[in-house]
């Protein structure tokens, strides 16, 4: 996950919700005896990123209510073991229920698994992290960027070679699918801009699935394999990851075992998943279990304790931040020795979170199929992250007050910021709520009749005056004003 992300046809939405909220869970991995009640505690308890003090969190079953995320599945690292899988809720309605076994798509968590990989061939000499990236491409060459500025492997794994495009939106059912190379050269029928060196390399962190595609093409051309097969072969297969594949599109083997994908409104994508011939940067399909796996491996190589896939000390250069909390392939956060790395993904109704502790071998990894399930993973995560006292992913705890019918209906409207964009304050059921962007509305609560806070942000609104005032939250400070009521 980048810093700001660790630090997103079938029937009538109704009935998708309506499915799953009343499908079970088929557990895959047993839980330990005492997380059964663990597991109950968090299904009742999701936590926001600020709560308030003395309240209870939502449950599971009426977020993704909420949220329009037709399922979700979940697995739990504790002490090195994976400690148990759930999922909850269906892959589209009418189709089965999720099970821990049911494939996700991975997105951007793709990337902490093909970095993985291409530190297996800097350690087999096939490739080097300081070298001029083109000269382990053959079939394609990254343009020289501002004044001849070259890229390398450790630049383009840590998002500060400067290149461009940041994502991908990836390709409907149907749709031409383009080469890499095409992608690369932002050539039809690839629908994204070509992959350019734009700013000085190492000079800033800037997020880049473009850079990530290079990647791919230098470890295809060096290892003169197919990148899925590579990996394949190379991790999934070595790490025990049975569940996994980078081929794109699916293969039909799999697809019966594949959730699929939803927009925020809950409804699915035509056609389902969209495909990504972006493999490294996006094309992973998996389950939270596989990803659980991958993760054990990374906390077993830094400690010592697993040989054959990776010196330590490479792993361990994999975890040192570079720019921005991002090491290589993985977002850090926390403070030594209280550290965990991870990532998030999006792909077109697909969301996933991973999160896993340098000490204490503990983690948590979170799939779904909705658009807004980027939210709902993190608030599992939090759940988990209070249930078992990590010291990473603990909510800020607030205070609210009371507002009176008059002051609520003060603040309703339609605003704008020129950072974020439109919003809307609504009354909903003697509450104030938050849309941003036409997104779900989030309740607002007051610290007082001038600053209003919210939950799943931790950010607040200071109102100057009736019309507008400043959004305040971290590195945030940004002005808005109402534009409408």
């Amino acid at each position: 996950m980048h810093p700001e992300r660790l630090i997103a046809l079938f029937r009538p939405r109704t009935a998708v919700l309506a499915a799953a909220l009343c499908a079970s869970f088929v557990p895959s991995v047993p839980a330990w005896a005492d997380d059964s009640a663990a597991i109950t505690r968090i299904e009742r308890n999701l936590a926001s990123r600020v709560m308030l003090k003395g309240a209870p969190g939502a449950s599971l079953a009426d977020e993704m209510k909420r949220l329009n995320v037709p399922g979700v599945s979940v697995a739990v690292i504790r002490g090195g073991k994976l400690a148990w899988a759930r999922a909850y809720g269906v892959a589209y309605a009418g189709g089965p229920a999720v099970t821990p076994e049911t494939l996700f798509q991975a997105a951007s968590v793709s990337k902490p698994v093909t970095a993985l990989a291409a530190m297996r061939m800097v350690e087999g000499g096939k490739l080097a992290l300081d070298a001029d990236i083109n000269n382990f491409l053959t079939s394609w060459k990254l343009p020289a960027g501002p004044e001849g500025a070259k890229a390398s492997l450790r630049q383009l794994l840590s998002h500060t070679a400067g290149t461009s495009v940041s994502g991908f939106p990836g390709y409907a059912a149907g749709a031409p699918l383009p080469t890499v190379l095409q992608i690369l050269g932002g050539q039809a029928p690839a629908n994204n801009k070509p992959v350019r060196i734009e700013a000085a390399p190492g000079a800033a962190w800037n997020y880049s699935g473009g850079g990530y595609t290079v990647v791919q093409q230098a470890m295809a051309d060096t290892a003169g394999k197919p990148f899925d097969v590579l990996l394949a072969e190379s991790v999934l297969k070595p790490l025990g990851m049975r569940d996994s594949t980078f081929a794109q599109p699916l293969p039909a083997a799999m697809k019966a075992r594949a959730a699929q994908p939803h927009d925020g409104k809950g409804q699915p994508y035509p056609g389902g998943a969209y495909t990504h011939p972006e493999m490294a940067a996006a094309g992973l399909w998996t389950t939270p279990s596989d990803v659980a796996r991958f993760a054990l491996a990374v906390q077993d190589i830094q400690a010592g304790r697993l040989k054959g896939v990776l010196s330590a000390e490479l792993a361990r250069t994999m975890l040192t931040p570079i720019q921005r909390n991002y090491g290589l392939g993985f977002g850090i956060e926390g403070q030594a020795p209280r550290q965990a790395f991870g990532h998030t993904g999006a792909n077109k109704g697909f969301r996933s979170s991973m999160l896993a502790s340098f000490d204490g071998d503990n983690g948590v990894i979170v799939m779904t199929n909705g658009d807004n399930g980027g939210q709902l993973a993190a608030s599992l995560e939090r759940a988990v992250a209070i249930e078992y006292g990590w010291p990473v992913r603990q909510p800020k705890v607030r205070e609210a007050v009371a507002l009176s019918p008059e002051v609520r209906k003060t603040y309703v409207g339609r605003y704008e910021s020129p950072v974020l964009g439109g919003f809307e304050i609504a009354e909903r059921d003697g509450t104030l709520a938050l849309s941003m962007k036409g997104g779900p509305f989030d309740t607002l609560h007051a610290e007082s009749d001038k600053v209003l806070f919210m939950l799943e942000r931790d950010a607040e609104l200071r109102f100057e005056d009736a019309n507008g005032g400043r959004i305040v939250g971290g590195p945030l400070n940004a002005p808005y004003k109402r534009v409408s009521l």
